[in-house]
């Protein structure tokens, strides 16, 4: 069953920090202070459009901002709404982001209290050179102790990673992936980073001090990021930032693609059949794939086909049940 989020933003609401890359309302397309009368709102819409079954899979969830570093009365505000549709069994919980210094024992207990379910974490990085120049205000030990205590109180733990930082290399993002594995998040989402105007990266970019890593070079990344967390069981639920809201008309710099996971898991077919392909030399073949992911082996615009012809593979592309996910079967033909 599809998870259902009914998202709710608190635009930079809490945060202590102006981080190098952030400025929410630019992101989230929103402007306004969320009211407990829109999340009843909010929460009605989602009774009146979803079916039983999926409106109780489903969490309210509160994104932006760092929600347990709000002002306390704000926040109990905002959950005790939304718990009011989690003790009734319409909705499965809540899920919220907050910083990895927005989370204490007093908080855990408050969050637990109030039926939140997932607790998602804006790490960023757990290299604190990084951290330190894109101004995060934490450590990556914070991070670290923050996971022990989520795990330790029972949610469901998520964290989020940005590629592409200033001052960051692929090597830190490859060992920021690596120590996010051993803190055993149930999610991952993968952030590149996206230059966005008035923030700290735009200055330091226009000033010639930062030069965003672009499509190419972060697809090729991130295509060695999402199998590393898939094959450790950990789920990667969004990779890029959502389409929509004023991120294209503030957008100033990187890796901004309404598609980026398509074009990311295109990649990983491409390479993963590029790897078996060289085995074989060069001929005509058919690769065989997931039935569903053939659209991702042939890549937009077919250009993962165009690109193993330039190599000397002549490929058509087919389904075939029981083949793993980026896993691609090679046949020559005769």
């Amino acid at each position: 069953m599809k998870h259902i989020n009914i998202a709710l933003f608190i635009v930079h609401k809490g945060c202590p920090h102006m981080c190098s890359f952030c400025n929410q309302r630019s992101i989230s397309g929103s402007g306004g202070d969320l009211t407990p009368d829109d999340v009843h709102k909010a929460a009605q819409t989602a009774i009146e459009t979803l079916d039983k079954s999926e409106a109780a899979g489903g969490e309210i969830a509160f994104f932006g901002g760092s929600f347990t570093m709000v002002e306390r009365e704000y926040m109990l505000s905002l959950l005790q709404v939304a718990y009011e549709y989690v003790e009734k069994g319409i909705f499965k919980g809540i899920r919220i982001s907050t910083r990895p210094d927005g989370i204490s024992r007093e908080i855990c207990e408050i969050l637990k209290k109030y039926g939140v379910t997932a607790v998602e974490l804006g790490a960023q990085s757990l290299d604190d050179r990084v951290l330190a120049l894109n101004e995060r205000g934490h450590s990556a030990k914070q991070v670290c102790d923050a996971c022990g205590l989520l795990h330790e109180y029972g949610f469901e733990l998520g964290l989020q990673m940005m590629t592409g930082l200033y001052g960051s290399t692929d090597a830190d993002s490859i060992e920021t992936a690596e120590k996010i594995i051993e803190l055993r998040p149930a999610t991952v989402r993968i952030y590149p980073t996206v230059v966005i105007k008035d923030t700290k990266l735009a200055e330091l970019m226009h000033g010639g001090e930062f030069v965003p890593k672009g499509i190419e070079e972060t697809v090729e990344l991130c295509a060695r990021l999402i199998p590393m967390f898939e094959n450790a069981g950990i789920k990667v639920i969004r990779v890029g930032l959502h389409s929509g809201g004023s991120v294209e008309e503030n957008y100033e710099g990187g890796a901004y693609h309404p598609a980026l996971r398509e074009l990311c898991e295109g990649r990983i077919y491409y390479n993963n059949a590029l790897d078996g392909l060289k085995k074989h030399g060069a001929g005509v073949y058919t690769l065989f794939v997931a039935p569903k992911e053939i659209s991702k082996m042939t890549g937009q615009k077919k250009q993962n086909l165009t690109k193993l012809r330039e190599n000397g593979f002549i490929c058509t592309v087919k389904g075939r049940e029981g083949v793993e996910k980026y896993e691609v079967l090679i046949e020559t033909n005769t």
